[in-house]
Formats: structure tokens, C-alpha cells, sequence
């Protein structure tokens, strides 16, 4: 089950030093799209998980890439994705583990206070469109529209403990 993660956990990002997420929060709320880059689910959806972290890059959230993999996994499976987004690795899923996730891709939100605000988990549209809709409340900005032409088809997602 989903859970408030422990402002403890350290995030390491491609470009950058390693930040607990506290730090992260200092500034801005924190918005992750988890993906696994071995499964075929994180592969389905990442057109669309561009498409909804690209409608949030001017709100004052970190919108993000979470990958399950080492630095050299995560630029080979995002391309060039990896310059175009801020991108954390979490190799040993510790990441996964203190947001409590069962299935991924995984939408997650997390406020300022370190609240988990709203979390989806495999592509469920309506959930992803929910997750959308808290962020865009909380910053005061718009989403984008979920499902859009072009988006899969819903599918649950791979196991997130690998």
C-alpha cells in the first residue's frame, strides 16, 4: 500500500549530488513517473509520461523520471529524455520501497509537507488523470488532458520489488 515516504531517503540524481528528499522539498512539491526499464509497461508508456511531466515543468513541482536502474540503464532506456527531465536512479529500489508501490509505472505526488497527495499505479488513466488533477490544485496550474489520442490502452503494471 502507498505511503508517505520517509524525508530521510536519499535521491541520486543523473546530473547532481545525492539530496534526501527533505532537501528536494525545500523549494517545490515533487512529482515522480517510477519506472522499470526491464518491463515492457514502462517501455508502453513513456510517450505519455513525457507528455504529462512536460505539462508540469513551469508549475512549482519537480516533475521527474524515478528509474529503477543504474545511471548508464537510465539514459539508455530514456535517450533523450534523460537531458530533457530531471532523472533519479534507484538501483536498489529503496525509493520504491518508501513510497510503498506495488506495480509500476507508478504516478506519484508528493507535497512540501512530505505527504504522499496522490499516487497511480499502472496505467489506469482515471487514476493518472487524478494524480494530474492534485498536482494542478495544489500549484495552481492546469493538467494535461488523460487519456489522450495515442495513449495505451489501460494495463496493470509489472511487480515493483522486481
Amino acid at each position: 500500500m502507498a505511503t508517505d515516504p520517509s524525508g530521510d531517503l536519499v535521491l541520486t540524481p543523473l546530473h547532481g549530488d545525492p539530496r534526501s528528499l527533505n532537501e528536494w522539498l525545500t523549494t517545490f512539491h515533487f512529482t515522480s513517473v517510477v519506472l522499470d526499464p526491464y518491463t515492457n509497461q514502462s517501455s508502453w508508456i513513456l510517450p505519455t509520461a513525457r507528455r504529462i511531466l512536460h505539462a508540469f515543468r513551469g508549475a512549482a513541482v519537480r516533475a521527474n523520471f524515478l528509474m529503477t536502474c543504474g545511471p548508464d540503464e537510465a539514459r539508455e532506456f530514456l535517450g533523450p529524455l534523460a537531458e530533457e527531465f530531471l532523472v533519479f536512479c534507484d538501483p536498489d529500489r529503496a525509493a520504491v520501497r518508501s513510497l510503498g508501490l506495488s506495480s509500476l509505472p507508478a504516478f506519484v505526488f508528493v507535497r512540501g509537507d512530505g505527504k504522499l497527495a496522490a499516487v497511480a499505479e499502472g496505467w489506469d488513466p482515471a487514476a493518472w488523470r487524478k494524480v494530474a488533477r492534485e498536482i494542478a490544485t495544489t500549484t495552481a496550474w492546469s493538467y494535461p488532458t488523460i487519456p489522450e489520442t495515442g495513449d495505451p490502452s489501460p494495463f496493470e503494471g509489472s511487480p515493483a520489488i522486481g
